[in-house]
């Protein structure tokens, strides 16, 4: 592992996203988001590829927290006195853990870093009646956002997808949440097996009628390791899911939910802060199994993983070996990590941002976005940089021109 000798970072300016460089790098830090992994659910399901563990046996529920807050507390050095501006609960399913452990866990945070005034902090939740009656609990601890997998209200689809709520237990999670919290996401999916189009609004038609603040619509992929990857189902073919996806990102326009990112869809003033401080390559400090961090200092930026397995992740906080891979960012490439998540932006960004989170000039990745102008998948002003259309849709294209770079 490389050594790290924590570096006092200097002062954030008023404007999270403007800072000052010197010659070799960055005079003061991005924004800092901290990301809590929570990492068993009850069931696995065959398109997940995240680090999740079905909890065959009990949750080891105050052990994993006592972990947890050992993790923070052994990690506070490196972002000693950088506000944290958004906490997410991941996973897994972090609504299987008590409202107790997750007031717990949030006192500790506030105890070890100077939490921002009204940050946003996210609970990931599933929709059984179960976990709907901890909304209350959660709210009190401190959570103010709840964001609940649905992915899909038609029982044929949520059971070829392996989940294990039926769509009232959805209905009823996604209105108690809203009359509890207000700020409310809604996760669904599309291109479904054997999904229609026609299937496919109706989910976001019923989604909307609900009434949240946020909805993310994500196109189903197999990714590698999980059983529908191995086994693939029957999906919808690329014509079908394309017109899905123009279809649904016109029902939600029309319905006053904002596209501002490739899956994500918010009414006005309720966009994920958490999420938008990944898109524009700010920091985050991840803690619990399997969590990643990106941190930035003044001439280096530095990425960490975590054990995955929860029971080797525990004992290993308890022996301050749990990050089980470090390594700092070669200058060669900042240009592809930033772009990988500001292209994902749909409205774009001030090439500024550039130079402010990466320590580099825009020149740098001049040859990449000349070409990716020149196809059509993005469009330059001194202004803005943003995908087109088309580089939406082929996201994965327009990023391997500034990985070849």
């Amino acid at each position: 592992m490389i050594p790290i000798i924590p570096i006092a970072p200097a002062p954030v300016t008023e404007n999270p996203l403007v800072g000052q460089l010197t010659s070799s790098g960055l005079r003061n830090p991005p924004p800092l988001s901290l990301y809590i992994h929570i990492p068993w659910c009850v069931r696995k399901c065959p398109y997940c590829d995240f680090n999740s563990h079905e909890s065959r046996n009990p949750i080891p529920e105050s052990a994993y927290v006592d972990a947890l807050i050992a993790d923070l507390e052994q990690a506070t050095p490196l972002v000693w006195g950088r506000k944290v501006r958004s906490i997410f609960f991941g996973g897994g399913t972090p609504s299987l853990f008590s409202a107790e452990s997750i007031d717990r866990i949030l006192s500790h945070v506030r105890m070890l870093t100077p939490l921002e005034y009204e940050a946003e902090i996210t609970l990931e939740a599933n929709p059984g009646t179960f976990e709907a009656e901890r909304f209350a609990g959660y709210r009190d601890a401190g959570v103010n956002r709840i964001s609940i997998g649905i992915q899909s209200f038609n029982p044929r689809h949520l059971q070829a997808l392996g989940r294990i709520h039926n769509s009232e237990e959805a209905q009823y999670a996604a209105e108690h949440a809203i009359k509890i919290f207000g700020n409310v996401n809604l996760d669904l999916m599309y291109a479904l097996p054997e999904q229609t189009l026609e299937e496919a609004l109706q989910d976001m038609h019923t989604a909307i009628a609900l009434g949240p603040t946020h909805i993310s619509a994500y196109h189903l992929t197999l990714e590698p390791n999980t059983p529908f990857y191995y086994k693939p189902p029957a999906l919808p073919d690329d014509d079908t899911s394309a017109t899905m996806q123009e279809a649904i990102e016109h029902l939600l326009a029309d319905h006053g939910y904002g596209h501002y990112e490739t899956s994500a869809f918010g009414k006005a003033g309720k966009r994920c802060r958490h999420n938008l401080n990944y898109w524009v390559f700010g920091d985050y400090l991840g803690i619990g199994a399997g969590a990643h961090s990106k941190l930035s200092f003044h001439d280096r930026i530095l990425r960490q993983s975590r054990i995955k397995q929860p029971n080797a992740y525990m004992k290993a906080v308890a022996e301050m070996s749990h990050v089980e891979e470090e390594r700092l960012l070669d200058r060669a490439d900042l240009g592809f990590e930033f772009m990988m998540n500001a292209l994902r932006l749909t409205e774009g960004f001030d090439p500024k941002l550039f130079t402010t989170m990466t320590g580099q000039a825009l020149s740098t990745v001049d040859p990449a976005l000349q070409q990716a102008e020149q196809r059509g998948l993005i469009t330059r002003t001194p202004e803005l940089i943003a995908p087109t259309a088309l580089g939406q849709r082929f996201l994965n294209e327009l990023l391997q021109l500034f990985l070849e770079e």
